[in-house]
């Protein structure tokens, strides 16, 4: 299944909340989170998360990996994490209004 627009930057916010992963675990965490639905293109995902390095929300450091690669780990920053509670309460609004659309059984008068 495709990521719809703008659910991206959550998502990598959510996995890292755990502590630092690279960019492969992260998106290895986001396939086997959604057992199998959702996947996300390398691209798109190294574009998100120096995006969200530049915006404070997250930081980054070199390290070595599982597999003694040299890798770039990612954490999450206190104002990431305040940027994952708002656009948690964001999503959880909006899931929930297009819910009641869906449920809506009678036409408006």
């Amino acid at each position: 299944m495709e990521l719809v627009q703008g659910t991206l930057d959550i998502l990598v916010l959510q996995g890292l909340t755990w502590g630092p992963k690279h960019g492969y675990a992260v998106a290895l965490w986001i396939e086997q989170s959604s057992k199998g639905s959702l996947t996300v293109l390398d691209g798109a995902l190294y574009t998100a998360l120096h995006r969200m390095e530049e915006r404070g929300w997250i930081a980054a450091e070199w390290g070595i990996s599982g597999h003694g690669r040299r890798a770039k780990f990612y954490r999450l920053t206190p104002v990431g994490r305040k940027q994952l509670q708002t656009e948690t309460k964001g999503w959880t609004d909006y899931v929930a209004a297009v819910g009641r659309v869906l449920r809506t059984t009678t036409e408006p008068a």
